[in-house]
């Protein structure tokens, strides 16, 4: 088998020209090939789909690619979950800040510390 160091010289590539890079995503050697690449990628998923093949690998990548993209998602929705359950704290979209709401008495907001 012939592994080659392509995709590993464009990481390396990417975080030395960016060292404070959050996500290869981001970055141009790889923005690109993603956004020209994620059509086929989606007909691939919809195509397994459609005929009940399970492609868990390239369905989840196509979903974390979906995910970082869009900026509301009712994935949101988990912060505040974890604040009900556990005082974890989230926060707003209308709103700079920190909160945890008051659950139990009607949702009242307060400013974490």
């Amino acid at each position: 088998m012939h592994h080659s160091p392509q995709l590993l010289g464009g990481i390396m590539s990417a975080f030395g020209n960016n060292k404070a890079l959050d996500n290869l995503l981001i970055a141009p050697e790889f923005a690109e090939s993603v956004n020209s690449g994620t059509g086929a990628v989606r007909e691939a998923v919809i195509l397994a789909r459609q005929h009940g093949l399970p492609i868990p690998a390239m369905s989840a990548a196509l979903d974390y690619i979906d995910s970082y993209r869009t900026e509301r998602l009712p994935a949101n929705l988990i912060q505040s979950q974890r604040d009900y359950f556990g005082a974890h704290t989230f926060k707003r979209t209308d709103k700079a800040g920190v909160f945890h709401a008051n659950w139990e008495t009607g949702g009242s907001e307060e400013v974490a510390h």
